[in-house]
Order: structure tokens, then C-alpha cells, then sequence
């Protein structure tokens, strides 16, 4: 039996957390502590400028003390689902397939979330819907600094951190202008490969 792997549900995954989704059994990390910084309200992608941060704005409580990633609400006191939306039809209206998956797209930035964890799992469902995979995932009861029964590739969460990881490079909206950049938002693969992008996906390596 394939190993079980631990990651955490992010905003729109990058494509490492793809390759790992579609080769692997998946637990999602669900009892840790929220921590800024991280692709747990965060993702990047291919914008005119290069590399681009969009980020989730998050409310944080006036309690001290840490709090749980799952009780950690959006601030929409920002138009942040406005703004995104409009990034990504700048970054890739001109990508091959954005316009074939943009009508699917559109109102999950209409949805208004409540908890951020909430999202992060639609997110990560969209993909799948689009992909038409129902990968089998379950979720953590209690956090665990150490693990043993899986493989812990909470790592990936880190976007300061981030290791290098090997793939194979694709096509980009704004390649000729800055080179290929790897492992972006999942949706700058799917939004340039369209049909391919499981293929590529299954394709890939994943470093266990």
C-alpha cells in the first residue's frame, strides 16, 4: 500500500501539492496552529511583473496566545476576492485555457468564506472537480509534532522556506520575458495546460 502522506490544505495549492494529491494518499494537517507567512493564506502566480503574491487577509483576535489554522476567520473589510479575481484575468486572460475555466472560477471569488481553512478546501475540491479525480483524503484529530505513521510534508506550507523541487518546465504566459518559473499556484498550470495538466501531474516526482 502506497504511504500516506500529511500536507496542509492551502489557498489553491501549489503544483508539488498536486503531484503529491494525485500519487499519494492524502491526510490533511488540521488541528496545527495558524502561522503567518505561510501558503495557508497565500499563493503565487505568473504575473506581467514575474512572480506574484496574492495574499488572504486574515482577522486576528485580540487574545493572546496562539490560534488554531481551522478557527481562523477572513477579513473582508478588504475587497480582497475583487482584487485577486481581477489578477488573475490580468495574469492570464491570454493563457490558453483560462477563458475555458473561468466561468467555473469566477464564483468561488463570489463566495464569501467565512473561515479560511473553509476555502482553502473548496480550493483544493475545485481542482479536483476540474481534474475529475476524487482522491481520498482524511483529515488530522489531533496535531502531532512528530509523525510516524506517514510521511510529514508539512514542510511544503512554508513559503520562506520553500525547497527546490525538480519539474518539468511548461509552457508560461510570460515566460519569454522572465523564464519559466517552477511550482507556482496550481492554477497557472491548469490555466496553460488545460487537458494536460493531470498527465503532467502524474508525470512528475514526488520526493518522499
Amino acid at each position: 500500500m502506497e504511504q500516506k502522506i500529511l500536507i496542509h490544505p492551502t489557498y489553491f495549492p501549489s503544483v508539488m501539492h498536486f503531484v503529491a494529491m494525485v500519487s499519494h494518499p492524502v491526510i490533511m494537517e488540521a488541528e496545527d496552529n495558524f502561522q503567518k507567512q505561510t501558503y495557508r493564506n497565500r499563493m503565487y502566480v505568473y504575473g506581467p511583473g514575474g512572480k506574484q503574491l496574492l495574499t488572504i487577509p486574515v482577522k486576528h483576535t485580540k487574545t493572546e496566545g496562539h490560534q488554531k489554522y481551522k478557527d481562523i476567520r477572513i477579513e473582508h473589510n478588504f475587497h480582497w476576492r475583487k482584487q485577486h479575481w481581477k489578477t488573475l484575468q490580468t495574469a492570464y486572460r491570454t493563457s490558453p485555457f483560462f477563458e475555458f475555466y473561468e466561468d467555473d472560477l469566477g464564483p468561488l471569488y463570489e463566495k464569501k468564506h467565512n473561515f479560511l481553512m473553509d476555502l482553502n478546501l473548496d480550493t483544493i475540491q475545485f481542482i479536483f472537480d476540474i481534474l475529475q479525480i476524487n482522491p481520498e483524503f482524511g483529515k488530522t484529530r489531533a496535531y502531532e509534532k512528530e509523525v510516524s505513521e506517514f510521511a510529514d510534508c508539512r514542510f511544503m506550507v512554508n513559503a520562506k522556506e520553500e525547497p527546490y523541487f525538480a519539474l518539468e518546465p511548461y509552457t508560461q504566459v510570460f515566460g519569454d520575458k522572465h523564464g519559466f518559473i517552477a511550482n507556482l499556484s496550481i492554477l497557472d498550470l491548469l490555466f496553460n495546460e488545460g487537458p494536460n495538466t493531470l498527465g503532467y501531474l502524474e508525470r512528475q516526482e514526488f520526493p518522499l
